[in-house]
């Protein structure tokens, strides 16, 4: 098949290459979620979701009404003017929108929740609250 389309196409390699490519017998990564990575210390959690490409304002991090922690990354891609000589055979840098809420721990002090952006990586760092001292209390009986 590929002489045939050399013999009857002056351009056969770009054809074999775009046939190649063709993106209808491979499956998609649609709504793929990104990676999220979550540890903790005695002092705090920290969450660490990796979106290559990812600036701060692409990035929307707030408690919602239940308390429960809400990571909104934006799809704000750059459409740019493509070379005429060279085109794309297979393009899949491009990132859809994200949303998600994370049921917080208890101990989590909410209002000392940080968040920023490095190196394509949203760390959010959740300090949490002091333990409270254990009273022990004698209950006279009635």
């Amino acid at each position: 098949m590929l002489l045939a389309r050399r013999n009857n196409d002056s351009n056969w390699m770009s054809n074999f290459f775009d046939d190649f490519f063709d993106t209808d017998w491979m499956p998609r990564m649609n709504g793929t979620a990104p990676a999220v990575n979550v540890k903790e210390n005695e002092k705090q959690y920290e969450m660490d979701i990796a979106a290559p490409g990812l600036k701060k304002e692409f990035c929307r991090v707030d408690l919602d009404d239940s308390g429960n922690l809400r990571v909104k990354l934006e799809n704000k891609m750059e459409h740019r003017q493509e070379d005429k000589k060279e085109h794309y055979l297979r393009r899949e840098f491009s990132y859809t929108n994200y949303e998600q809420s994370y049921v917080l721990p208890d101990d989590v002090e909410r209002d000392g929740i940080s968040a920023k952006v490095e190196d394509g990586v949203l760390h959010i760092v959740m300090p949490r609250k002091a333990p409270e001292a254990k009273v022990q209390k004698r209950i006279e009986v009635g």
